[in-house]
C-alpha cells in the first residue's frame, strides 16, 4: 500500500531523512515516533508529495513525485495545523474541499455524520471548538474515500476529552480497514491505533517494533484546587461529573475541588470547566503534603 525505500531528505546541510526504509500493508497502521526533530512531519511530507527528496515512495504503486496529483488522490491527510476558512459554514467548508478534489457532488450531512457532526452545517467555521474543527478536517480527509489515511499530531492540541473523541473515530476507520500512517508522541494513541512503531532517530528508522514496547517514562501526577466563582459554586457535582467524563479524577473538598492531573494537563480541568460556562475563582497547585491533607478530608 506505502512503500518507502532508501528516502534521504536534506535542507542545506542538514539531513532531515537519511535513507528510510519503510513499507505500510492494506488495513495496518503504523506509528511514527520519536522526538521533535527525529523526521517523522518530513517523512509524511515526503510521503504526500509536498516537498523533493531522493528515493521513492509509491501509494498503491503510484509514484509521488512522478504522478502527485494520482497519489494524493489515494491519500486522506489532516495536518496537525488547521486551515480554514472561519467565515464559511461548515457544509459550504465541506463542498469547497470537495470541489478541490474534483468532486463535482458531495452530501455535507452525510460526510459530517460519519464524524458526529450531524446537525451542524449551518454553523460558522469559527463557532466550532477545536476538537470539533479535527473532526471536520478529518471528514475532509475522507472526502472520496482515499484507501490511505495521513496524519501528523492531529490531537497535539486537543484536551483530554477531544483527544478521546478523535482517537475512537480513527480506531473505528482503522477497523474498517483504511491504512493509517500517522506521528504522535502520545503513548496511549499509539496503544490504541498502531500495529506497528517505527521508532525514528535523527532521520533515521532505528527499529520498529510493536506498540507495547514503546519506551516509557513514569508519570508525574499534580493536585489541584479549584474554586468555584459565585454563583458557580453550587454546581460543583456538575463540574466533578464533566472533569471525570474528561478523563480526571475529581473530588470535592471544603469549598473547592480537588483535581489529579498529569504534569503537562494542567491547565485542561480550568479549560473544559471554561468551555462548559462554569466559572473558576482561582485554582492552586498542592505540595505533596497540602494533597494529602486534601485526602484526609482537610480542605
Amino acid at each position: 500500500m506505502i512503500r518507502i525505500e532508501n528516502v534521504h531528505k536534506r535542507f542545506g546541510r542538514f539531513t532531515a531523512l537519511n535513507g528510510v526504509d519503510l513499507a505500510v500493508e492494506q488495513g495496518e497502521s503504523l506509528a511514527l515516533w520519536g522526538i521533535n526533530g527525529a523526521g517523522k512531519s518530513t517523512l509524511i511530507r515526503c510521503v504526500l508529495g509536498l516537498i523533493r527528496f531522493e528515493g521513492r515512495v509509491t501509494i498503491c504503486g503510484v509514484d509521488v513525485q512522478r504522478d502527485g496529483k494520482a497519489a494524493r488522490a489515494l491519500i486522506g491527510y489532516v495536518p496537525q495545523e488547521l486551515g480554514f476558512y472561519d467565515d464559511l459554514r461548515v457544509a459550504d467548508a465541506v463542498r469547497f474541499f470537495a470541489r478541490l478534489r474534483g468532486l463535482r457532488r458531495v452530501d455535507s450531512g452525510s460526510t459530517l455524520g460519519r464524524v458526529d457532526l450531524a446537525g451542524h452545517e449551518r454553523k460558522r467555521v469559527r463557532e466550532l471548538s477545536g476538537g470539533m474543527k479535527q473532526r471536520l478536517a478529518l471528514a475532509i480527509s475522507l472526502l472520496g474515500d482515499p484507501p490511505v489515511l495521513v496524519l501528523d499530531e492531529v490531537t497535539a492540541s486537543l484536551d483530554a476529552a477531544g483527544r478521546e473523541e478523535f482517537v475512537g473515530l480513527l480506531g473505528g476507520l482503522r477497523s474498517g480497514g483504511r491504512t493509517l500512517l500517522f506521528a504522535s508522541h502520545r503513548p496511549e494513541e499509539v496503544l490504541s491505533l498502531a500495529s506497528r512503531v517505527a521508532m525514528m532517530k535523527e532521520g533515521r528508522v532505528e527499529r520498529l517494533c510493536a506498540p507495547d514496547s514503546l519506551p516509557g517514562k513514569p508519570r508525574t501526577v499534580h493536585s489541584i484546587k479549584i474554586r468555584l466563582a459565585p454563583p458557580h459554586a453550587g454546581r460543583a457535582r456538575a463540574a466533578i461529573d464533566l472533569l471525570v467524563a474528561g478523563g480526571f479524577e475529581a473530588r470535592m473538598n471544603g469549598v473547592g475541588l480537588v483535581v489529579r492531573v498529569d504534569e503537562h494537563r494542567k491547565a485542561i480541568p480550568v479549560r473544559l470547566l471554561a468551555d462548559a460556562r462554569i466559572a473558576v475563582d482561582d485554582f492552586e497547585l498542592l505540595s505533596a503534603e497540602q494533597a494529602s491533607a486534601c485526602k484526609e478530608g482537610h480542605p
